[in-house]
């Protein structure tokens, strides 16, 4: 290959190198801190080094602006002048007696100058320039900067800090009588590790003067390795709607507030006639990157102990994702490579304003174990459960059945129900998970003991006053997002339908509202599931045959078989108030990155109607959490539920819904009342 062709090449290379590790980086740093993009990155910066060095040497300083050849004959002297330096001179022709010798002079004359630095070509392109080293290497710097960045990101963290001192202590789970602490201590100095509370509302104006002493908590007398250090405290014996302030003897304070009595709402002042709490899911410590803050900061968390100041928010429901295991290098698979997650996380610089006057109470999903996990208790799940039981399952609501890891709880007007959608789900086959010809189920994602679990709580009457079921899942319900489909409820729609149909029977009861909260997507939507407009046949026990299915009356004949003992379905119709309607309101990520493409379109399960609504579709924005607070006017039979938005700590849209109403009779009377 020619010198010409060959430099040619390398300048391509080193542009083209230059475009895809800048690009690369910028994505990973700002939009996807994908596990495949750093070896990409490295591999790019491995090419562009050697071209670079080749274009700098071989990229020409100056240009030729003109080339002038100047040929000039005269007569021979025929005399030496002495001057040894070569000449141009040539002489030509044969010497001839009598006539003088002749010369050919010939004189090049080039004019050249230095090349233009070209600064913002060799800025943008991270090509040499051809005339300025300091521009060559600032161009040269910035790409190194680059690929250091993305180092940074993926190794700061867990080599500088990953805090095995971290001291720790959190509330969990609050109901109206009593409070769970969790506490993680490892410096054996401060054992043992007591706790100790007190009342610490504002005095009611010539009211009783409340008890205000300091009342034991119990004590943690040891804590090892067995279970990261970590161990549980229980605040019992209190008030209902009150706010306590605690202490723990290793330098750790704060307040919490206890729930309103069951059906009830709060009567303190600033929250009088609510209840709010906050959802979110995905966390992601220093993302989207910026090089000069604390590797464990958290923007989210920011965002999020600023809106509390204003919405006095009972608990936060986390959905799922409070680490990323394998985003954007797995450290390993014990169950020590994924505590150190867990502790990271908590000892970010912001966490101690997102919890500090706010209980949160926990599910789990994919990135707590693997990406997409559905290989229910095999693998790497033990491991990745062990830190997710001692951080998160030891200070949450009471498990519906002891041992499993689906909760419910009641607060005063909502029952809660949380599920877990990784341990017992069916592996991802491709289908939809129905049958083609009768919808049936093909395979589970909650599995026989939950699933019954949480239609057994569908179906049970609530006490007086509360007004709305909340179901929890760390996945989306509707069918709505197509990306990774396999892995929400998408890809399970035959159990989904079996759910709704038992949400709408709630509605069908009247009195009681039915929502969803989810996670995982990265975006916000809100999704309507209306029930068919047609309504639908349903099987109410079994019979003989009707009288015309047998007209001759023969039995036993030779000809005719006997049908008297044949039994045959009986049906009802069934048909589900508009009213009925189930919501979904899905809001993530709290801290961590949204897709730059949208992935969430209006769809259906049915070719007559609309079976998944949509609402609002928000993709964008860093940090997304949602607010739920409930009111039950004291002259309306209804109870509302208003949701509200944050996205990057501003509020940027709220939605109202209510109860189906409490009243006897058809489904087509109780839609002309609700409508």
């Amino acid at each position: 290959m020619a010198g010409g062709e060959l430099n040619q090449v390398a300048k391509y290379v080193t542009l083209l190198s230059s475009f895809g590790l800048r690009a690369g980086a910028y994505v990973f740093l700002r939009w996807i801190p994908g596990h495949h993009l750093p070896p990409s990155i490295y591999a790019l910066l491995a090419v562009y080094i050697p071209s670079f060095v080749y274009n700098l040497i071989h990229t020409e300083q100056y240009r030729v602006i003109s080339d002038e050849i100047d040929v000039i004959v005269r007569e021979s002297t025929g005399e030496d002048d002495g001057d040894s330096t070569p000449s141009d001179m040539v002489n030509i022709g044969a010497v001839v007696e009598g006539k003088p010798e002749l010369e050919l002079d010939v004189e090049e004359t080039i004019i050249v100058e230095e090349k233009e630095a070209h600064v913002v070509q060799t800025l943008l392109t991270g090509l040499p320039s051809p005339s300025s080293l300091f521009w060559s290497g600032l161009t040269f710097a910035i790409n190194l900067a680059a690929v250091l960045m993305v180092l940074d990101l993926v190794y700061r963290g867990p080599t500088l800090h990953p805090s095995h001192d971290l001291s720790l202590v959190r509330v969990g789970y609050v109901s109206d009588r009593d409070a769970k602490l969790l506490v993680r201590e490892p410096d054996a100095s401060k054992y043992p590790v007591s706790a100790s509370y007190r009342y610490a509302d504002v005095p009611v104006p010539m009211g009783s003067r409340p008890d205000r002493t300091w009342k034991s908590a119990g004590q943690l007398t040891w804590l090892d390795d067995s279970t990261d250090f970590t161990g549980t405290l229980d605040l019992t014996r209190l008030k209902p709607d009150t706010r306590y302030q605690w202490h723990v003897s290793s330098n750790h304070s704060g307040h919490f507030t206890t729930a309103p009595t069951t059906g009830s709402l709060s009567t303190r002042m600033g929250t009088a006639g609510t209840f709010t709490f906050v959802h979110s899911s995905c966390l992601k410590n220093n993302f989207p990157y910026r090089p000069f803050r604390h590797a464990l900061t958290n923007p989210g968390l920011k965002h999020l102990s600023t809106a509390l100041l204003g919405l006095k928010a009972q608990f936060m429901l986390f959905l799922g994702d409070f680490i990323y295991i394998d985003v954007p290098r797995r450290p390993g698979v014990t169950a020590e490579d994924y505590r150190r997650e867990y502790r990271q996380t908590y000892a970010s610089p912001n966490w101690a304003a997102a919890a500090r006057e706010l209980p949160w109470i926990h599910v789990y999903d994919d990135h707590e174990v693997a990406n997409d996990w559905d290989k229910n208790t095999t693998g790497v799940f033990d491991a990745a459960f062990d830190p997710y039981r001692n951080y998160h399952t030891s200070v949450n609501p009471p498990a519906v059945r002891p041992g499993e890891s689906w909760f419910s709880f009641v607060q005063g007007p909502a029952s809660f129900f949380m599920l877990d959608t990784r341990r017992y789900r069916s592996p991802n086959d491709n289908t939809n998970g129905s049958d083609p010809i009768t919808g049936a189920p093909t395979k589970s994602l909650l599995g026989e003991h939950q699933l019954a679990d949480l239609l057994a709580w569908l179906q049970r009457r609530e006490p007086s006053g509360v007004r709305w079921k909340i179901l929890v899942s760390s996945i989306p319900f509707t069918k709505n997002w197509w990306f990774g489909a396999q892995d929400t409820w998408r890809g399970y729609l035959g159990e989904r339908q079996i759910i709704l149909e038992a949400m709408w029977d709630v509605g069908l009861d009247g009195g009681v509202g039915v929502i969803v909260l989810s996670g995982d997507r990265h975006e916000f939507a809100a999704t309507a599931f209306p029930p068919p407009p047609g309504g639908k046949e349903e099987i109410v026990g079994f019979g003989p045959l009707p009288p015309i299915a047998n007209p001759f009356g023969l039995k036993g004949s030779g000809t005719e078989p006997d049908v008297s003992n044949v039994q045959t379905p009986r049906t009802k119709h069934k048909h589900w108030p508009l009213s009925a309607t189930v919501h979904e309101f899905s809001s993530s990520p709290l801290s961590m990155f949204y897709l730059p493409y949208r992935t969430y379109k209006e769809s259906s399960t049915s070719p007559d109607y609309i079976s998944d609504v949509c609402i609002k579709y928000i993709p964008d924005g860093n940090s997304k959490f949602g607010a739920v607070s409930i009111s039950n006017p004291g002259t309306s039979d209804q109870s509302i539920l208003y949701y509200r938005l944050y996205v990057d700590g501003v509020e940027k849209w709220s939605y109202t819904i209510t109860t189906p109403p409490d009243v006897a009779g058809s489904a087509r009377s109780k839609d002309a009342i609700w409508g």
